[in-house]
């Protein structure tokens, strides 16, 4: 009977969840996905490049709110069990009340592992494929970008400026500055139109100059037809992988390198050094670390049960219960700023959790035994 009891409310903690997380997740989805629209409005990107970058971006989202919405969940379902009597039932069955919490922290180990997966391997990944769209993309909508009166520099190293863009598609008085390397290009036009060839857009343009500038010397070339190709330049959009994007065995091997040679080493895109090593640690540090603090939520969340409302001050008591879980919330959001590689007798924040974990699971032990 036990067992049906505790199935019972675990199930309405998890269909709370669920509900609770789907609706908190597709509202901040929403919301950064219309952020996101600066990759087709501003950066050139295609509207697929756009929607799969977006779409992406779901785990990540999810992933931060699993530790306030199992609290909430937690939390609310206790409540409503008091508030209906229905806590009563656990009591009338011979369960003591740090059974009870010893079986809500158990409980929290599920949407603990759920949480590792997410962070350690899910997010890293569809991270990785969300950029990876954006590197391999060209910039397909850079043409429809190309406005009068307007400085136009969704290409990396590249600006535009037209004076004048007709309904004809007909451009007038086009100033073009190509920088690169060693020097830069400045090509001037009185006129101009937008081709497309073999999948790459073009600026034809006519009587005009282009001035090279290095260095070492200027020259200037007149001509009356020229083609720019506009296809070959890059996006604005970042596109060197994150911290946050790498994969969680790549930074693992990052710290024990550093830790053991103290140099590094560079592979790929990935750069492991002193300058990254700070971020490495605390990208670990939530991934690994910030999970445990669900099973405290659990706790925090689990301690509504010590008073019943027929107590005095219980309103008080739920109130001060879930400002607790609350400023927990916080804290674990917060810690990483308070964490540092080289620093680390003042990164004692790591162990936190597992002192705090150790101190509850002995304190339930030594209740027991009263």
């Amino acid at each position: 009977m036990k067992k049906l009891i505790f199935r019972n409310i675990f199930k309405d903690i998890t269909y709370f969840f669920l509900i609770t997380s789907l609706a908190l997740t597709l509202i901040v989805w929403v919301i950064q996905a219309v952020n996101y629209l600066d990759f087709v409005s501003e950066d050139g990107h295609s509207f697929k490049v756009y929607f799969m970058y977006s779409l992406l971006s779901l785990p990540k989202i999810f992933n931060k709110l699993i530790l306030f919405v199992f609290f909430i969940s937690v939390f609310f379902t206790i409540s409503k069990y008091e508030e209906n009597n229905e806590i009563l039932i656990f009591w009338t069955y011979g369960i003591k009340k740090t059974e009870f919490l010893n079986k809500i922290i158990k409980f929290s180990f599920l949407y603990f592992a759920l949480s590792i997966i997410l962070s350690v391997f899910l997010v890293p990944k569809t991270q990785d494929i969300a950029k990876s769209f954006i590197r391999d993309s060209n910039i397909e909508y850079l043409p429809s970008l190309i406005k009068s009166q307007h400085f136009n520099d969704a290409a990396s190293n590249l600006t535009i400026f037209v004076e004048e863009k007709t309904s004809e598609g007909l451009i007038k008085n086009i100033f073009i500055k190509d920088s690169y390397k060693d020097g830069s290009q400045i090509i001037s036009a009185k006129e101009g139109l937008l081709a497309k060839k073999n999948d790459s857009f073009y600026l034809i343009l006519y009587n005009g100059n282009i001035i090279n500038l290095s260095k070492k010397n200027t020259n200037v070339i007149k001509f009356e037809k020229s083609e720019f190709n506009l296809s070959k330049y890059e996006t604005r959009s970042t596109i060197f992988p994150k911290i946050q994007e790498t994969d969680s065995s790549r930074l693992l091997e990052c710290l024990n390198s550093f830790r053991t040679t103290k140099q590094g080493y560079e592979r790929g895109l990935f750069r492991c050094n002193e300058s990254s090593i700070d971020a490495v640690f605390k990208e670990i540090y939530k991934r690994l670390i910030l999970p445990f603090y669900i099973i405290l939520a659990a706790f925090v969340g689990g301690c509504l049960v010590i008073k019943s409302k027929t107590q005095i001050n219980f309103s008080k008591f739920k109130s001060i219960i879930f400002l607790l879980g609350f400023l927990l919330i916080i804290f674990s959001e917060g810690s990483s700023n308070f964490i540092n590689y080289f620093s680390l007798n003042k990164s004692f924040i790591v162990i936190i959790p597992f002192v705090l974990i150790t101190f509850v699971y002995l304190t339930i032990l030594i209740n027991k035994k009263i």
